[in-house]
C-alpha cells in the first residue's frame, strides 16, 4: 500500500538574546510606587538577571545553575551588592534605594540580619524602579557592577 510521507518539522529558530519587556510606567509613576511594591518587582528582575547571567556563563547542569543562582539571590549577597553600588548611584537612584531600605516589611527572616534584609530590599526597590521606568541600560550596567566581586558565587 501507499505510505503517507511524514512531515518533517520546521527547524526551530535560535532564541533571541534576553531583553526585558518594554517599560510600563513613566519615571514619575514609578517614583509614586511604595518601596515595598518596587522591591516586589525588583526581586523578580534581580532573579531573572542572575539566572540569565548563569546560563550565559555556560555552567553545566541544572543543579550547578541552581546552586550558583541561590548564592546570589539572597539577602546577604544583595546587601553587599548594594554597598558596592552606592558610590555610583545618582541622587534619584540613591533616594529610591533608601526608600526601599527604610520600608517596613513587617518581618525579617530569622536566619538573616535586619541590616542585610533591609539592604537587599533597597537593592530590589532600585532594580524594580529602573525596570518599571524603562531604564534598562542603567539596570544592566548596575547589575554588572553589582556582580563584580572576587567572591561572586
Amino acid at each position: 500500500m501507499f505510505r503517507k510521507k511524514r512531515k518533517v518539522p520546521a527547524p526551530v529558530p535560535a532564541p533571541a538574546p534576553l531583553t526585558l519587556p518594554a517599560p510600563f510606567l513613566s519615571k514619575e509613576e514609578a517614583a509614586k510606587c511604595s518601596g515595598l511594591t518596587l522591591a516586589f518587582l525588583g526581586d523578580a528582575v534581580w532573579e531573572l538577571l542572575v539566572r540569565s547571567s548563569r546560563l550565559a556563563s555556560g555552567d553545566p547542569g541544572v543543579q550547578a545553575l541552581h546552586e550558583k543562582t541561590i548564592a546570589a539571590v539572597n539577602a546577604s549577597f544583595q546587601a553587599s551588592a548594594a554597598e558596592r553600588l552606592l558610590p555610583v548611584l545618582s541622587e534619584e537612584e540613591a533616594a529610591v534605594y533608601r526608600r526601599g531600605r527604610n520600608a517596613s516589611p513587617g518581618h525579617v527572616p530569622k536566619n538573616k540580619s535586619g541590616a542585610d534584609y533591609h539592604g537587599a530590599t533597597g537593592l530590589e526597590a532600585l532594580f524594580g524602579w529602573l525596570y518599571a521606568a524603562g531604564e534598562t541600560q542603567r539596570l544592566y550596567a548596575l547589575f554588572e557592577l553589582a556582580m563584580k566581586t572576587e567572591e561572586t558565587p
